[in-house]
């Protein structure tokens, strides 16, 4: 895991966070992660996974359309790339 240190945090921040904390029942330094971990990764992100399931619901594709894929596709290896 990486570590980070925040240089030059003003007391009534620090203090804040220490008083969230509490109120969560967390140390500060986990309450600081949790914040990071949200402003990075709020729960409204759109995950490409989930976003290309729901688009095949609702076009309705189904496990027979991928198995025509699959027939069709061209399965002839890939050429590896030349760096010269």
């Amino acid at each position: 895991m990486a570590m980070m240190t925040v240089r030059n945090l003003p007391d009534d921040v620090h203090r804040a966070l220490r008083v969230r904390a509490a109120r969560h029942g967390h140390s500060t330094e986990a309450e600081v992660r949790e914040i990071l971990a949200f402003a990075v990764k709020p729960e409204n992100r759109v995950r490409l996974g989930e976003a290309l399931a729901a688009l095949g619901r609702k076009i309705g594709l189904g496990n027979e359309d991928f198995e025509v894929l699959d027939q069709v596709r061209d399965k002839t290896p890939a050429e590896p790339l030349r760096l010269e």
